[in-house]
């Protein structure tokens, strides 16, 4: 079953009930069809994917980038690793889309794409630290440690990867230090867009939207996280998502 043919709230109740399932990426052949529309039509083609620490997918598209090369020779395709997922990797797909449309050239998405790629950062508050636990998304050991001690982890993406920004004792103060990130940040380099993200938590991040509107001034869209993603960091979870005017990284 693919991510769209579902949605969030029967995903989530389903995976109440039996358990965490396995996430798949896309096949080679579907890959393969979609790029080779796009060079058909004479386009060029950027394609950014999620994380190849999180994922096989970019690598895969390596490889379906030369399937489709050998049949289109003088085909224009980039393939970027987000280093990221969720609006992280989002927010790079929308500068470029937008970049596109403003009949930007390839080498220039592309440069804009990676640009938006160091100026982003994503920060989230899991629920439950088992989910991570499970996927392997996490050092067991962390995970553990921080269910005991009731301790509520910052997490953040750095290097493709998961990673501990900081820990604090409750969820409260938690999203309270999430907010302080992005202000410190805001004051830094520039805050140019940002989003809540949450998973079956709406009213949460409701209210984090209008913390992060009384703190920074902005309205923050809310962005509920899919499936694929879900399963490995489970429901309850909320964070921020933001890029900035400056190179973060």
């Amino acid at each position: 079953m693919k991510e769209v043919d579902i949605n969030n709230e029967e995903f989530y109740r389903m995976m109440e009930e039996k358990g965490i399932p396995k996430s798949s990426q896309p096949s080679v052949g579907e890959m393969f069809e979609e790029m080779k529309k796009v060079v058909a039509n004479g386009d060029s083609l950027v394609c950014i994917f999620l994380s190849s620490e999180m994922s096989g997918t970019y690598s895969s598209a390596l490889m379906v980038k030369e399937m489709v090369l050998e049949e289109y020779k003088d085909a224009k395709i980039e393939i970027i690793d987000s280093r990221s997922n969720c609006m992280q990797l989002g927010f790079a797909v929308i500068v470029g889309a937008r970049a596109a449309k403003e009949g930007k050239t390839l080498d220039e998405v592309v440069e804009i794409v990676n640009q938006n790629i160091r100026r982003s950062r994503f920060l989230f508050i899991p629920d439950n630290l088992e989910y991570l636990k499970k996927g392997g998304r996490i050092g067991g050991a962390k995970a553990l440690i921080g269910n005991l001690l009731k301790i509520i982890p910052i997490l953040t993406v750095e290097d493709g990867k998961t990673a501990v920004l900081t820990k604090v004792r409750t969820k409260k103060n938690a999203v309270a230090t999430m907010v302080d990130k992005v202000v410190k940040d805001s004051s830094i380099y520039g805050l140019r867009e940002i989003v809540v993200h949450h998973i079956n938590c709406y009213e949460e991040a409701l209210e984090l939207a209008k913390l992060v509107e009384e703190k920074l001034g902005v309205k923050a869209e809310i962005v509920d996280i899919g499936p694929v993603i879900g399963l490995h960091v489970g429901p309850g979870a909320i964070g921020l998502v933001y890029y900035t005017e400056k190179d973060i990284r």
